[in-house]
């Protein structure tokens, strides 16, 4: 770090700073009383030193004076630093006696010089990044604490030793999900250890219910694995690693009479080299990538489980015929030499069991399954503290977006382990259950249909469909209505946002890195059609073509010529229309860094 003063010792995290916007510099100001010093950062270089005092502010200096939350991290480009601050935050709820926040306002604050001697085509990539930067502050699902590790679980947290607690927040953070890791790493590398917060994506819930004159609080946290981060269409599958798309950690914490119970469980993508490219159809065709290193893909993907959760059960609720069917036989195949008593493969046909109202046959899945969650139980401590059992295994759960069907059925297990928890600890009898308590049912479907719908939000840009069961406990007509009001959006969201949403991800997570200290490699140029290829332009050369053949044809009765020209227009319409159907992929909003894994 430039400058002669050391960072202070103290590893407790800043909460309010005042942030100064000088010509010159960004000065970030503590006012919650921790420190004396006052972070500086050039706007020109991006440099940052811990400076005394202000600089001076005569009737002539400009500057703009605001309050942030916190510093998310600095992402650096070819011609530039960008410092991600919060300007807003709500608390959302609390975490062992620590409040959580919600990130609710991001701003970006540019550091480039404006005469940076950089080349054409490095300005023009900056031009280009700035557009995802606008992207980057509209990310959503953000979560904070600055006093305790969000990223672990409660089992987790209470296996930790005392000397891996004092350490700071940032470096107790299990990698899978701290989401702005690699935004850090600047703020690390200059020993800032006040300024680095740990963020997760995903949701953090909380409800209270009272059962006779017990009172029972229930949290749900989900945390998203940034490995492959990413949106619906353009991150399907796993990736040769074995880190596998919209992998989500739901966690259920029960608090009650002085006991804390935990379950964890996990979603994600079905483990091997598949993708679905959008194309302009409404369900594009499901393409299996390299089927002969499935099995290697899938055994790194579930070795790694292991290490992390134990024992593993496979629900996979996906099709058995069609195109589903082809992934689900894939998946089967080449799970099956790794299968022990430690790894479990169930198929449950979510669509052809419950069809499109009646979920409560999930409890045919349940049946299938509950030896497992009665061998690998889940976590709990009593009120002195210790442990009293230990969650060794847990289930996968997957469909094909990780979604709807199984955001449906995760609640159906997290709802049969919560009750048998409060039957442990006596607060509900024998054969007692939560739908025989009004209030805490209704309020238990609605903090997982709000878990669900903010983990789709983030994935496909929409709620998650079937919420109104999870919700309510039944189909609605509403419900089936949003759901066809929901399908349309993502249809929208994949094929003419997701692209540039994507680009926006992978530049945040370091996935797409244009830092100048780093060999950059600049996209080759693209095709002809590629540059030019519109969807709008194309829709309104159809709708222009189809103007004018109704005007011809309203003049065909007294000249035959309009007839032949109506006949033009509308060949001219269907010639457009089969082009741009023949290059579908072309026309949709394409990540820039996405290249197929052929």
């Amino acid at each position: 770090m430039d400058g002669t003063t050391d960072a202070s010792p103290s590893s407790k995290l800043h909460t309010r700073l005042r942030l100064w916007e000088f010509p010159d510099s960004y000065i970030f100001e503590p006012i919650d009383g921790l420190a004396d010093l006052y972070l500086s950062v050039s706007r020109t270089s991006g440099t940052m030193n811990l400076v005394q005092d202000l600089p001076s502010r005569g009737s002539t200096t400009k500057y703009k004076v605001q309050t942030v939350y916190g510093v998310i991290g600095v992402l650096k480009l070819a011609v530039g630093s960008y410092f991600v601050v919060v300007t807003d935050r709500d608390c959302v709820g609390s975490y062992f006696g620590h409040a959580i926040f919600k990130v609710t306002g991001l701003k970006v604050l540019p550091c480039k010089n404006a005469h940076n001697t950089t080349s054409a085509e490095q300005k023009k990539m900056e031009t280009e990044f700035s557009e995802l930067l606008d992207a980057a502050e509209r990310t959503v699902g953000l979560h904070f604490s600055y006093d305790i590790n969000l990223t672990l679980s409660a089992q987790r947290l209470h296996d930790l030793g005392d000397e891996y607690k004092a350490l700071p927040l940032w470096r107790q953070a299990e990698p899978r999900f701290l989401w702005n890791a690699y935004l850090l790493e600047p703020l690390i590398e200059n020993k800032l250890n006040q300024y680095l917060l740990p963020v997760i994506q995903g949701s953090f819930q909380n409800i209270q219910a009272e059962v006779g004159s017990e009172k029972v609080n229930v949290t749900l946290i989900a945390r998203r694995c940034t490995r492959r981060i990413g949106t619906r269409m353009w991150r399907r599958g796993a990736d040769a690693e074995g880190y596998a798309a919209n992998f989500v950690e739901s966690e259920q914490i029960m608090q009650s009479k002085g006991f804390t119970a935990s379950y964890v469980q996990v979603r994600g993508s079905m483990p091997f080299l598949w993708e679905q490219i959008v194309d302009l159809t409404y369900k594009p065709s499901f393409d299996i990538v390299r089927q002969e290193e499935a099995p290697r893909v899938l055994e790194r993907h579930f070795h790694d489980l292991q290490k992390k959760y134990g024992a593993v059960l496979a629900a996979d609720l996906v099709n058995t015929g069609g195109g589903e069917g082809r992934l689900r036989e894939r998946y089967a195949k080449s799970i099956e030499p790794i299968l022990s008593e430690d790894i479990r493969y169930v198929h449950f046909d979510f669509h052809r069991v419950c069809g499109h109202i009646h979920f409560e046959r999930l409890s045919q899945l349940y049946d299938q399954i509950k030896d497992y969650l009665q061998k690998h139980k889940y976590f709990l401590v009593n009120d002195k503290g210790e442990k009293i059992e230990e969650q060794t295994g847990t289930v996968r759960t997957n469909c094909i977006d990780c979604l709807d069907r199984t955001n449906v059925t995760q609640s159906m297990i997290g709802r049969n382990i919560l009750e048998s928890q409060l039957q442990r600890i006596g607060v509900f009898g024998a054969g007692d259950t939560i739908s025989k308590h009004a209030a805490f049912d209704t309020n238990y479907k609605v903090l997982w249909a709000n878990h669900g719908d903010a983990i789709s939000i983030q994935y496909s840009g929409t709620p998650a469909l079937k919420g109104d069961f999870v919700r309510y406990g039944k189909r609605t007509t509403e419900g089936i209505l949003n759901d066809l009001k929901n399908a349309l959006g993502r249809y929208y969201f994949n094929n003419f946002a997701d692209g540039t949403k994507q680009d926006a991800m992978d530049l945040l997570q370091g996935h797409y890195m244009t830092s100048v200290s780093r060999d950059m490699a600049v996209p080759t140029k693209a095709g002809l059609l590629d540059s030019y290829a519109s969807f709008r332009l194309a829709f309104a050369l159809v709708m222009g073509a189809l103007m004018f053949m109704m005007m011809s044809l309203r003049q065909a009765r007294n000249d035959v010529r309009h007839l032949l020209l109506s006949l033009l227009w509308a060949g001219l319409c269907i010639g457009i229309t089969q082009f741009v159907k023949a290059n579908g992929r072309t026309f949709t909003n394409r990540p820039r860094f996405h290249k197929s894994r052929h």
